[in-house]
């Protein structure tokens, strides 16, 4: 929540990362949580939006709402594609309001500073890849 999901969203993410599959059901997700299968819905419709969560079909042709090592990383990148998008946004900005305004200025200095930030957020998730899918080591005995 404290990243600004909404309290039955982040409830959904929560009971979906803490099972040892990384799978439910909407009918198990609304169970666990004592809440509606249409909040389910609700929340992995958003969770789903923003690349936290996806949909697969079991055997049973039911449909399970899916975290594993993967989903984090595919999030992230989205993420720095969709903060890249808001620099070209900025860029053209600058080429409405024309060079040596000073919004036009700001506009490139906003552009220059999210290019960076993207680049550095997908640089980065690319590097820390491989650790969302090492697994622990055991105690010793």
């Amino acid at each position: 929540m404290q990243s600004g999901l909404p309290k039955m969203t982040a409830r959904v993410l929560a009971a979906l990362y803490m099972t040892d599959r990384g799978t439910l059901t909407a009918a198990e997700l609304a169970e666990r949580l004592g809440i509606s299968t249409a909040s389910v819905s609700k929340a992995i419709a958003f969770l789903e939006s923003q690349g936290l969560v996806r949909r697969e079909r079991d055997e049973g042709r039911r449909e399970r709402y899916v975290v594993d090592d993967d989903v984090l990383y595919q999030s992230t990148m989205a993420s720095a594609r969709a903060t890249a998008h808001l620099g070209e946004v900025a860029r053209q900005g600058v080429g409405v309001l024309g060079q040596g305004t000073p919004a036009a200025a700001r506009l490139e200095n906003i552009a220059r500073f999210i290019d960076f930030v993207s680049e550095s957020i997908a640089r980065a998730a690319d590097q820390a890849r491989e650790v969302l899918h090492t697994k622990p080591e055991s105690p010793a005995p």
